[in-house]
């Protein structure tokens, strides 16, 4: 929860950086930096074979390329839903016939109050993929076999990526 005692640090277009006032449950307060994001969602696409399609992504702040799942920023007042329809086009070219919530997760509960919402994609239909201008992405089908085993060998860094891996693994929804 957000305190009335905040001083804002930065704002810009992902998100906003603050050092906010909170009460402490004993009822001391403490001044905290929370970084707030608008959250975001991201899916695990299964194609009708039973293979997993995973991005490789370019990403600055991880060094590189990154395995990952196609994922976007919630837009204001963006259903989740729509935001994995929206990324699973532009980013990997499908459309999904079927979508199912996996979870959700927070990315970084100690500083940032990013929720992303985890989904599955199923019947997956071609359509025409549509990069943003700051995108470079690879898109790769697997089996999950081996997808489970880039997370084992830390291929994978990406938390919601290796959570949507487990998740959908341990539900048996592949």
């Amino acid at each position: 929860m957000v305190s009335d005692n905040k001083r804002q640090i930065f704002k810009g277009r992902i998100v906003s950086l603050a050092i906010e006032r909170h009460q402490l449950p004993d009822g001391r307060t403490a001044d905290f930096e929370i970084v707030r994001h608008p959250g975001g969602a991201a899916v695990l696409p299964v194609l009708d074979d039973g293979r997993v399609v995973l991005i490789r992504q370019f990403r600055p702040a991880g060094g590189g390329m990154i395995w990952e799942i196609p994922a976007g920023k919630l837009e204001p007042d963006e259903n989740p839903r729509d935001c994995v329809e929206r990324e699973i086009q532009e980013e990997i070219g499908y459309r999904a016939g079927h979508l199912e919530k996996l979870g959700e997760m927070l990315t970084a509960v100690g500083f940032c109050d990013e929720v992303v919402h985890l989904y599955l994609a199923r019947k997956l239909e071609p359509v025409a993929q549509a990069l943003e201008a700051d995108e470079f992405i690879e898109v790769v089908p697997m089996v999950l076999t081996e997808a489970l085993a880039l997370v084992a060998r830390g291929e994978i860094p990406d938390g919601k990526t290796q959570l949507a891996l487990l998740l959908a693994s341990q539900q048996g929804k592949i």
